[in-house]
C-alpha cells in the first residue's frame, strides 16, 4: 500500500516542506557524490544511542547536535524517496494549519523526540540512527489528529493487480503506525535487531499526536475545540 496524494486543499505556500525535501535531498547527494567515505560519515553525523545517554562521544560533533544532523542524512535513494514522499502528501496541510515558523519548530522536535525514543529503547546500541522518518512521524501524528476523514489516494498491490483507492487517513495512518509499533516489539523480541528505528518512528508519531494542539495558532486552536 503506497500513498501517493490527498484530497486536502491548502491556502498557503507550503515553503518549509517543500524547503526540507530539497534540503535533504541536496544532503543525500552530498553523502553519496562528494564523500570519500560514506559510511565514515554516518557515523561521524549520525544519532548514535549509546552516545546520545552518556553524552561521550567520538564523534566530530557533540551528541546532540547528531540529533539535528541525523534527520537530514538517509541511508539510500528507497529510504529518502520514501521519507519525501509521505512529507509531500501530509506535510503541506501540517504547515498551513502552523504557518512556516510554528510548523518548522514542531517538525524538529518531533525528530527530536524520536531520536530519544529510539535511544532509550536501545541504550547500549553504538549503530548510528539517520533519516527524517521519526519528524515526518511526527507530522503524521498530527495529520491523524487533524484530519482523521480526509481521503488519501492509494496504491494497493493485489498480486499482479494494482488498485489505486481512496481512502481515510485514518486507516492509511493508523495502519502505518500499527506497523511500526508491531515491528518494534518484534524487533525487539529477536535475537538480532534489524536496521530500522522502529521506535523513533512511534516517540515521533506520539509526540506529533500530542503536541499539534498546542502549536495550533490561537484562532485554529479554538476552532478544532469546537
Amino acid at each position: 500500500m503506497i500513498p501517493f496524494k490527498d484530497d486536502n486543499p491548502t491556502s498557503r505556500f507550503p515553503f518549509v516542506t517543500i524547503s526540507l525535501i530539497v534540503i535533504n535531498t541536496l544532503i543525500f547527494l552530498m553523502q553519496i557524490l562528494y564523500s570519500p567515505d560514506p559510511r565514515g560519515v554516518v557515523f561521524a553525523y549520525g544519532a548514535i544511542p549509546h552516545f546520545l545517554l552518556t553524552m561521550k562521544t567520538v564523534q566530530p560533533i557533540h551528541p546532540v547536535l547528531t540529533v539535528f544532523s541525523s534527520m537530514f542524512m538517509h541511508g539510500g535513494l528507497l529510504h529518502l524517496g520514501t521519507n519525501m514522499l509521505y512529507l509531500w502528501i501530509f506535510g503541506n496541510n501540517i504547515e498551513d494549519k502552523l504557518g512556516h515558523a510554528r510548523f518548522i519548530v514542531f517538525y524538529l522536535l518531533c525528530g527530536v523526540v524520536a531520536a530519544y525514543s529510539h535511544a532509550l529503547t536501545n541504550p547500549a546500541s553504538m549503530i548510528p540512527m539517520i533519516g527524517a522518518s521519526g519528524a515526518i512521524a511526527g507530522v503524521l501524528g498530527a495529520y491523524l489528529l487533524l484530519f482523521p476523514r480526509a481521503r488519501v489516494h492509494t496504491i494497493i498491490f493485489l498480486g499482479f493487480f494494482v488498485q489505486i483507492v481512496r481512502l481515510p487517513a485514518v486507516f492509511v495512518i493508523g495502519l502505518w503506525i500499527l506497523i511500526q509499533v508491531a515491528s518494534g516489539l518484534m524487533d525487539n523480541a529477536a535475537a538480532t535487531r534489524g536496521g530500522v528505528a522502529w521506535f523513533a518512528h512511534v516517540g515521533g508519531f506520539a509526540a506529533g499526536f500530542l503536541m499539534i494542539r498546542f502549536f495550533l495558532p490561537a484562532r485554529r486552536k479554538k476552532l478544532f475545540s469546537h
